[in-house]
């Protein structure tokens, strides 16, 4: 099943205890409601861990509460956690500046991905502890500009800042793979995202996942992940091989065929729950219910 265009897809909707307004323009730079609703959410939460914690209260603000738009704090960060003593941190922030607030969309998926990591992972205490912490969420940011460098031929510029996200964050992604929004690096240490390997929207992948090519040769050899697809820690899976949409790769699993939509594959080598002929379905979406284990009443070969 084809990935769609993640410019094209929504996220969806935050749970009913988390009140957002919903995504409507406002004409101010390409933004929308949403978007202010959460930086304005991010710079409350800043300045109470500021009062609370005044040990943070001038990394907060320097980080955070001092500048005027997600972007800027966003660049400013990742400028930071990225630079070395020869590519320089103000080098470094302007080239995320420059490149995020010329992109709606970059913007966009910087909102989707903080969405992700806020209402999936209960560990997530808040939107500014992603923001600043997560190492998925700002790997996946600084891939977002290494590819939008790749795209305009800058190669030598998005290697380089591939190979410094790979040294700072542990998260290997190279900078032609194509990446959706809302889009959830859990954990995020060893996961490897191969050259033409695509990434759907609202996908869950765990730490120590490989998205991997099966030799040296060129071409289209990586693997291609539907809309809200969940992948379970360790999960390996090679090849130009297709997860369908809402499938559901179990930790440890090693994949080397086709997953059809909405099944479960887990093992090694990785086997449908239910067995190839009828698999069973499931009705949820796994990258956003993050249902690691259900599948397990259902796999006659479980034994321990």
């Amino acid at each position: 099943m084809p990935v769609q265009d993640f410019q094209n897809l929504q996220i969806s909707p935050p749970p009913p205890a988390v009140a957002a307004p919903p995504s409507r323009p406002t004409g101010n730079g390409g933004e929308n409601e949403e978007d202010a609703w959460v930086w304005s959410q991010i710079k409350a939460e800043a300045r109470r861990d500021a009062e609370a914690e005044p040990a943070l209260a001038s990394y907060l603000y320097s980080t955070i509460i001092s500048h005027p738009s997600l972007c800027r704090s966003l660049s400013f960060h990742l400028g930071n956690k990225l630079c070395s003593s020869t590519l320089l941190s103000t080098l470094l922030y302007d080239l995320f500046l420059n490149t995020i607030s010329s992109d709606a969309s970059l913007r966009s998926a910087t909102v989707a991905d903080l969405r992700a990591a806020r209402y999936r992972d209960p560990a997530c205490i808040s939107f500014s502890h992603c923001l600043l912490n997560y190492k998925g969420f700002l790997a996946v940011q600084a891939h977002r500009v290494a590819h939008k460098l790749w795209v305009q031929n800058r190669k030598p510029l998005a290697l380089a800042l591939q190979s410094r996200i790979a040294d700072v964050f542990s998260v290997d992604i190279h900078p032609a793979a194509r990446i959706g929004k809302g889009l959830l690096l859990d954990h995020a240490t060893g996961v490897v995202i191969g050259e033409t390997a695509v990434v759907g929207n609202n996908v869950s992948i765990l730490h120590n996942v490989t998205l991997g090519g099966t030799g040296k040769m060129g071409g289209d050899r990586h693997p291609k992940i539907g809309d809200g697809v969940l992948i379970g820690a360790a999960a390996t899976i090679l090849g130009n091989v297709r997860i369908g949409e809402g499938a559901k790769i179990g930790a440890g699993s090693l994949v080397l065929i086709d997953v059809p939509p909405w099944t479960t594959a887990v093992g090694n080598p990785a086997r449908l729950v239910g067995g190839r002929e009828q698999p069973k379905v499931h009705v949820d979406v796994p990258g956003e219910s993050m249902d690691h284990t259900s599948f397990i009443s259902h796999w006659s070969d479980y034994v321990i």
